[in-house]
């Protein structure tokens, strides 16, 4: 693997620069609620030294009722200034989730305009398995400044992914598991119809990883897309359950250099909900 600031970096890499005082360290774990873990007290017992904890949703649009909505780029600057994450600081993300839920910091992040960010490949299981240093202590930074420069060119709403359904104009790809994409499985959230978005690819975001959680090489994750019947030469939408686990989609597409890419950030359980959204089951 190829370390790259922008995308995705090793444990060796990081090794390297711990103390740096430009990086900053990022512990974005996220868990669903039937998981019954509590991501911050994990936090709080053990992380990488200097890791600062990225809340995922108390750093969503406070004014949505939709699950850890991307945030006002005001909101999401100033409480990101507030934790000593500003301009021409290096940010990289690990998690210790099944979620994968850096990967969603990290394209929020570049939804807000930075591009100096990037996930800790295989998180912190990676890093533990390679009996590198943790510590406790939460880190103490003097508040700085980020501009937000926020690029909706990432972003997609549900009018965006009725017509793109509609008309065929982009590949979407859905990162759920395949029971409940076909709609045979139940949907975690109550109130959700079962499908998927008609004409929506599905490839569950768990492939993209290996057994020890690093993402896989850049010529699978290609043959992964082609199994999945993935158009990589059109504008591609990624979607899931809630935003979560599309960001490793988009991560995967990024890393592949396709960068026509955005996500459907209330994907299933805004589509699933409203009555006006067209399904599909089975894997048509």
């Amino acid at each position: 693997m190829i370390d790259d600031p922008k995308t995705l970096v090793s444990t060796a890499w990081l090794a390297a620069r711990l103390g740096d005082k430009d990086i900053r360290i990022l512990d974005a774990s996220w868990h669903m609620p039937a998981a019954g873990r509590d991501a911050r007290a994990e936090y709080a017992a053990r992380h990488i030294p200097g890791a600062i904890f990225f809340d995922t949703d108390a750093l969503s649009d406070p004014d949505s009722d939709l699950p850890h909505m991307a945030p006002p780029e005001d909101f999401f600057a100033e409480r990101i200034g507030a934790m000593g994450i500003g301009d021409g600081h290096q940010l990289v993300i690990y998690d210790q989730a099944a979620t994968r839920s850096a990967a969603r910091a990290w394209w929020t992040f570049r939804l807000m305009g930075m591009s100096n960010v990037a996930v800790l490949d295989g998180g912190l299981g990676k890093w533990l398995a390679e009996a590198r240093p943790v510590d406790d202590a939460a880190p103490r930074h003097a508040p700085a400044r980020m501009t937000p420069r926020r690029d909706d060119a990432l972003l997609r709403d549900r009018a965006q992914i009725a017509e793109a359904s509609h008309l065929r104009t982009h590949e979407i790809v859905d990162a759920r598991g395949a029971p409940r994409f076909r709609g045979e499985a139940p949907e975690p959230r109550e109130g959700l119809r079962a499908g998927h978005m008609p004409g929506a690819k599905n490839l569950p975001f768990d492939r993209l990883y290996a057994e020890d959680g690093t993402m896989k090489p850049t010529e699978e994750l290609g043959a992964l897309f082609s199994a999945a019947f993935v158009d990589m030469t059109r504008p591609v939408i990624t979607t899931c359950g809630s935003g979560i686990t599309a960001a490793s989609l988009s991560l995967a597409l990024e890393r592949l250099g396709h960068r026509n890419h955005a996500l459907y950030d209330g994907s299933w359980t805004e589509w699933g909900a409203h009555p006006d959204s067209k399904i599909a089951t089975g894997d048509s």
